[in-house]
């Protein structure tokens, strides 16, 4: 099956501004399937832009399959920025027959556009097609670190795995799955009135990295490490603050600013790691003079501006390009070993396979932060450090 059997064209004209699209706007730039379907093999593109127009277990948020294409209206008329975008607007998944079969067309869309080396940006739709995203990496036979920016953990401790799920529980159907696939879970913002405590303790015994919104209260830059840390992103647009994005029918008071949505979007796009990412729960029955549709193509333009500003920051390829600091506990039994980039000044952390080991390599790198650094330095251990060796035993 081709992948154009699964969508549905695009109809610009009732996207466009009356007058048309200026050269330097990305209307006229994006290659948006309208009558003939993007050539994804020719090695033109490097993102990918799709609707998912499903909402059947968006819980108590019905009317978010109608958001993509206010959300197109409002990114199209923004100004490429100082680089050659190379971006693809599929158009739209339609519906399945059943949610199940909505689920089969995304995990197979988004495993072909990575094994093309084209980065999917999905629009949708409910959270729960975070599922089918994840599960297009079992496809690929890939770990994942998967990464939710999301004020809930979405996670039931009550459910148990279905044949379907809904918003508000996809997260059981993605620890449950077999076989697993995930390596590490990560939820950015949430919100502790809103999880239970034994949430919390379920997603710390599985050494899984959880932040409360307040960690990133005037600090955001300490959200990089975590972001970087990611292969995939979904991101439910009511992680943000309800005066900045009223376009949810969960919309809460609290939450992250606009500002910083679009930071971490763009922090997303810088991540070499990254390679899919998604938009949930948008509403245009509640958005008010198209503020939230704005805000999320303001999103879009951030994470599209972070890809094209890529480093190439892959830890110690080339190694004369890094730095490497070690550090000793304090009764000197045990050392660790940071690595620095030179050309951006990121860090990150080697935490050693188990002696099984993990084929041919002996330890595993993750992002982190001088303050990781700085600790090791005073002879305790970063509490990241151990959290991943827990994971790799």
């Amino acid at each position: 099956m081709s992948l154009v059997d699964f969508f549905s064209p695009i109809n610009l004209n009732k996207l466009s501004p009356s007058t048309g699209f200026y050269n330097s706007q990305l209307g006229s730039l994006i290659d948006v399937y309208t009558t003939d379907f993007p050539d994804l093999d020719a090695g033109t593109y490097d993102l990918a832009l799709f609707g998912v127009l499903d909402d059947r277990n968006a819980l108590n948020n019905e009317g978010c399959a109608l958001g993509p294409d206010y959300v197109r209206e409002r990114f199209y008329l923004l100004n490429e920025g100082a680089y050659t975008s190379k971006i693809a607007d599929l158009g739209n998944i339609k519906p399945g027959k059943s949610v199940s079969d909505t689920y089969v067309a995304v995990k197979m869309v988004v495993a072909e556009l990575i094994n093309k080396n084209i980065v999917p940006i999905i629009l949708g739709g409910g959270q729960d097609l975070t599922y089918a995203q994840y599960m297009a990496y079992e496809e690929l036979e890939q770990k994942v670190d998967l990464m939710v920016v999301d004020s809930h953990f979405d996670l039931d401790e009550n459910e148990e795995e279905t044949v379907e799920t809904n918003s508000a529980a996809y997260l059981n159907k993605i620890l449950l799955h077999q076989p697993n696939y995930l390596f590490n879970f990560t939820n950015l913002g949430y919100q502790t009135y809103y999880a239970s405590q034994e949430s919390i303790a379920a997603l710390e015994k599985l050494y899984f990295d959880i932040h409360r919104l307040g960690e990133f209260s005037g600090n955001i830059q300490a959200a990089e490490p975590l972001i970087r840390n990611a292969n995939m992103i979904s991101f439910d647009i009511s992680a943000i603050r309800s005066s900045d994005a009223c376009a949810n029918a969960n919309a809460s008071p609290n939450g992250f600013y606009g500002e910083d949505a679009c930071q971490i979007c763009r922090y997303a796009g810088m991540n070499d790691k990254l390679n899919s990412i998604g938009f949930y729960e948008f509403n245009p029955a509640f958005d008010q003079n198209g503020q939230t549709a704005t805000l999320l193509a303001q999103m879009l333009w951030y994470f599209v501006d972070g890809f094209y500003n890529r480093k190439k920051d892959i830890p110690l390829q080339p190694k004369s390009q890094y730095l490497i600091y070690r550090a000793s506990m304090k009764d000197g039994s045990f050392e660790l070993v940071f690595v620095k980039s030179k050309k951006t000044d990121r860090w990150w952390m080697q935490v050693p396979y188990p002696r099984a080991g993990s084929k041919n390599e002996r330890f595993h790198l993750v992002p982190c932060t001088y303050d990781d650094y700085q600790t090791a330095v005073a002879g305790e251990m970063p509490d990241l450090w151990w959290r991943t060796h827990q994971k790799l035993i």
